[in-house]
């Protein structure tokens, strides 16, 4: 039961859309929405030309509450008016103004209007657009016309949301011609829209880096700024830099001595029989 109340009320706001784009041309009608308040309904309408819609001291919103309490079942219906922001971004307006252009000067210059509407679009800040005329254009025999720029989504759900898509009718002593507008604005998110930023300018600030002395396994330490308490006292610094400056003991191991003490006894014993031997030479001549 709630389903069908809710559907209803959707209905009963497409329906009155519907009555209200077919009772207001010209005026660059956008979109309706309507609310519930307290007092009633709200019915909000957006268009390029509100002066239009009010008429002479509001006598067309007056004829219009009146025709849509009757119609539509309304208890106290109120119509406010909103003016469109940028009008080349709504493809509802784009279109009824190419069709409102091409019945006041004919379809010889679709390919002009349709050009210079497409120009207009994106020089108001559209990623893509596609304008379709459809008809008995220029020719007798009928015809499709696109004309494409830019860039735009047309499959997925970025194009079932984001994309603005419009249709509408021109009455030409031809015939009929159909319009269809999209509009892709640069306000859609998309998957594949990558920012890159440049950290080149940011500015790189020094670190600090704090030197601690350590005693090596060779024995070298690092040179310690003056008056620094870090690792012992001023005077053991002065110890380990006199070590440095002394020449290093040689060492002799006790089998050297001992070698060369024999050795300065051979040569004592072989030198005093050679002596001996001269003397009694001596003595026998």
């Amino acid at each position: 039961m709630i389903e069908r109340k809710f559907v209803k009320e959707e209905v009963r706001g497409l329906l009155l859309e519907e009555f209200i784009g077919e009772t207001l041309k010209n005026v660059g009608l956008s979109h309706v929405k309507m609310t519930r308040t307290p007092l009633g309904e709200k019915i909000t309408i957006f268009a390029s030309r509100p002066g239009l819609v009010v008429g002479r001291k509001g006598e067309n919103i007056k004829k219009l509450t009146q025709t849509i309490k009757k119609k539509f079942d309304l208890e106290n219906p109120q119509i406010e008016i909103a003016e469109v922001g940028d009008q080349n971004l709504d493809a509802r307006i784009v279109a009824e103004r190419i069709a409102s252009t091409l019945e006041r000067f004919g379809a010889q210059k679709f390919k002009a209007i349709g050009h210079k509407t497409m120009t207009d679009v994106l020089q108001a800040g559209a990623l893509g657009v596609q304008i379709t005329i459809s008809g008995k254009v220029p020719s007798a025999r009928a015809k499709t016309w696109r004309f494409l720029s830019g860039y735009l989504k047309k499959s997925g759900q970025i194009a079932m949301e984001g994309v603005r898509h419009a249709a509408t009718v021109a009455n030409l002593k031809s015939g009929c011609i159909g319009i269809q507008v999209w509009i892709m604005p640069s306000d859609v998110h998309r998957p594949d829209d990558i920012h890159l930023t440049d950290h080149s300018r940011d500015e790189v600030k020094p670190m600090k880096v704090e030197q601690k002395t350590a005693a090596s396994g060779s024995g070298e330490e690092k040179q310690r700024e003056p008056g620094s308490r870090a690792h012992g006292s001023s005077a053991s610094v002065e110890k380990d830099e006199t070590k440095k400056k002394r020449a290093p003991r040689k060492r002799t191991t006790k089998k050297k001595d001992v070698a060369e003490n024999v050795e300065a006894q051979r040569d004592e014993t072989s030198v005093a029989p050679a002596a001996e031997v001269k003397e009694e030479k001596g003595d026998e001549a």
